[in-house]
């Protein structure tokens, strides 16, 4: 962790000489590279008069060279000529990540949390499955509430019970799902009575109004609210490209062709909104978006439909973030 005293006495000191040299300095902008450390520091720069900024990792250009030189040094003046760049007002040279305050970063930890938990559920789901099946047993559910007793009952394709290292392992494997998802019921109960219990605070309402759309839940209400309608973005276009749901096309002379999805923007958003587009097929089947997507799929090949979901996404989101709530 950076010493952050001796940072702002490091810039005053410098700020001193070159007043000194008769050469005063009247603005003063740090810049980092967005990683683990988060935004804390922005935050505490800026409390103290400091302009500071957060670079988007993606956003710097580097060499293509198969075995390129990387150390601290070099990556420093990568940084520094993208920040100098940026602040002539040569936008390409690098992206800034918006800062967010402590509130609306403690806001978003419940959602992913409650992902967290979820994907170590599915995980833990999977090994036991997996160890079943090396013994020839299929077709056992570990998430259903008589699971931990049918466990003790069941036997190989030889009639004989799994053996005990395994059936240990597998108790203690059941133990972890039945922590799991009291964890998750616990974070869904917490987030419904902050809903009731402070109805217009925060996103909360827009939470609430998003939840009233059919085949669209608290858990995606809760993820777009946070995740994605947080931030004033510019256009449709920009709309698209944080959901990840954009295109990355290869173009070169008369060559053009698709190389899927760029994945550049929200991961989150972007499986939220894919999983959002076949529940809205499912539960508005008679809207326009939902027959335009039918319409074009009609016979088509399962590689058009996976194609035309991303698409059907993308204008959800779009159509969604039009309106702002």
């Amino acid at each position: 962790m950076p010493d952050v005293e001796a940072l702002l006495r490091l810039l005053e000191r410098w700020r001193d000489e070159a007043a000194k040299a008769s050469r005063p300095i009247t603005r003063i902008t740090v810049a980092y590279e967005a990683g683990r450390d988060g935004f804390w520091l922005a935050r505490w720069l800026s409390a103290h008069g400091i302009e500071a900024y957060v670079i988007h990792p993606n956003s710097i250009a580097v060499s293509r060279e198969h075995r390129r030189a990387k150390t601290d040094r070099l990556d420093t003046a990568r940084l520094q000529r993208a920040f100098l760049g940026w602040l002539r007002g040569e936008r390409q040279h690098c992206s800034m990540a918006t800062i967010p305050s402590l509130e609306e970063e403690d806001a978003k930890r419940p959602g992913r949390e409650r992902e967290n938990l979820v994907g170590e559920r599915t995980r833990i789901g999977n090994r036991i499955k997996s160890t079943l099946a090396r013994l020839g047993i299929r077709g056992f559910k570990p998430t259903l509430r008589q699971a931990p007793a049918r466990l003790e009952r069941l036997r190989t394709p030889e009639g004989e019970p799994v053996p005990p290292n395994t059936l240990a392992e597998l108790r203690r494997e059941m133990a972890r799902l039945r922590l799991l998802a009291e964890q998750i019921r616990e974070i869904e109960a917490a987030r419904l009575q902050r809903l009731e219990q402070q109805p217009n605070s925060g996103a909360h309402p827009m939470i609430r109004l998003l939840a009233q759309i059919r085949g669209l839940g608290i858990e995606t209400a809760d993820m777009l609210a946070h995740e994605a309608f947080s931030r004033v973005l510019r256009d449709r276009r920009a709309v698209a490209r944080y959901g990840g749901l954009t295109g990355a096309p290869d173009e070169s002379g008369a060559r053009r062709r698709e190389k899927g999805l760029a994945r550049a923007g929200n991961a989150r958003v972007r499986r939220g909104m894919i999983q959002l587009a076949w529940r809205f097929l499912m539960f508005q089947k008679d809207s326009a978006l939902a027959q335009w997507y039918r319409a074009r799929t009609a016979d088509a090949r399962g590689a058009t439909r996976k194609a035309l979901i991303i698409a059907l996404a993308r204008k959800l989101l779009i159509v969604l973030s039009a309106h702002h709530w």
